[in-house]
């Protein structure tokens, strides 16, 4: 395999720069101050998407931007919950799908926590409280969601990023996965969402799951609002968090599993997004297998960065929409992790096959590892992460 960016390094960074620049100016929605994922498929702002875009902005030296995008991304209602997406463009576009007017009523990975940490300061006055409205939203996942093995349940599989995950599998009615079944079901779940008085979502006893991933995000978030804060307040939750993630390795699959309904079934399927409790476990040994994998060309490591399906998963499909493309905001997650855990040869192994992949693929929204080809949107604005992995 070839671990190295395609050409000059130097003229290719270049090009990955303006081309970065060139799709997230096309994206940027002037009137709302939010980047579109991609202006013809996702119109709209999209919370974890748009953390990312923060990041990209702050790469590309628009701090403004930056901060803009942060700031319409983070706004809790007084429970503390975050809406994954806004609708500010129409605002009753949303009422018949989620039944509220301006956006939707479930949340995504809390990555402003991150995306705070790596901003410059001083923030601007219309972020001059964004840590304590971070530790708010963070204290909702903590505090008020429903819990299953010590784990936070997320209450619909589009809370996780990971919409068609082979994980929520067992979840699929009927006889195995069916992606006409699976995309109307999705739909029918929002139905038995149990909420709060203001409309907060705390628990689906239909998708009860406790998601290792999105929990390893949560945990993760939690401790970069935390360095900025010197708070210690979040540490005992944090650390009960990680420990109940990390009672979830199996040494056997080298993978951690989700707990509740799909733990002794898909909730085991060796994924990308199963990976991300390596932001933070404290679980050496698990850390080192999940290293080995991710170098492992037989498993996750493909040309063009890492897999998001083991490659000897049952479900794995190169080029299938959650069932083993290369995703580049997994990817550049993976990434951080590998190199705050001083894992620097894994590390650079992920940042050129990544960045040779969003090069090869156009800035897609996902890609086919193998080839590079591009798939879903394309260009997507988070694939701008590309940049920041580029620079080291």
């Amino acid at each position: 395999m070839n671990h190295t960016m395609p050409g000059d390094p130097a003229k290719e960074n270049s090009k990955l720069r303006q081309e970065v620049r060139a799709a997230l100016e096309a994206a940027w929605v002037p009137s709302e101050g939010y980047t579109a994922p991609n202006t013809d498929v996702y119109p709209w702002m999209w919370l974890w998407d748009s953390c990312f875009h923060a990041l990209v902005w702050a790469e590309l030296g628009q701090i403004d931007r930056a901060f803009a995008e942060l700031d319409v991304a983070m706004t809790p209602d007084r429970s503390g919950f975050v809406p994954h997406m806004s609708y500010a463009l129409d605002p009753e576009r949303p009422v018949e799908l989620w039944g509220r007017r301006g956006a939707s009523s479930i949340t995504q990975p809390p990555m402003f926590g991150h995306a705070l940490a790596r901003l410059p300061k001083p923030w601007p006055n219309s972020l001059a409280t964004a840590d304590e409205t971070a530790t708010r939203a963070i204290r909702f996942l903590l505090d008020h969601r429903s819990r299953t093995e010590g784990l936070i349940e997320v209450v619909h599989p589009w809370e996780t990023g990971c919409d068609d995950s082979p994980r929520w599998d067992d979840l699929c009615p009927g006889d195995g996965f069916d992606i006409d079944r699976w995309r109307a079901h999705k739909v029918h779940l929002l139905e038995s969402v149990h909420r709060g008085p203001s409309g907060e979502p705390l628990h689906n006893p239909d998708f009860a799951v406790g998601s290792v991933g999105f929990n390893a995000l949560v945990a993760f978030n939690a401790l970069e609002i935390q360095s900025l804060t010197g708070d210690d307040r979040l540490t005992e939750s944090i650390d009960d968090l990680i420990a109940a993630i990390d009672a979830r390795f199996d040494p056997e699959h080298r993978t951690w599993v989700d707990a509740g309904p799909t733990a002794q079934g898909s909730g085991a399927a060796r994924t990308a997004d199963g990976l991300l409790p390596l932001l933070v476990t404290r679980d050496e040994a698990a850390r080192r297998m999940v290293v080995e994998e991710l170098l492992d060309e037989d498993a996750y490591a493909s040309a063009f960065g890492p897999r998001g399906v083991h490659a000897r998963e049952p479900t794995y499909a190169a080029a299938t929409y959650w069932r083993g493309p290369v995703w580049p905001q997994l990817a550049y997650l993976l990434w951080v992790a590998l190199e705050r855990g001083g894992h620097r040869d894994a590390a650079e192994v992920v940042r050129t096959t990544t960045v040779a992949g969003a090069i090869e693929s156009g800035l897609a929204e996902y890609w086919n590892g193998d080839t590079g080809q591009g798939l879903g949107a394309i260009p997507q604005s988070w694939t701008g992460l590309a940049l920041l992995m580029a620079n080291g």
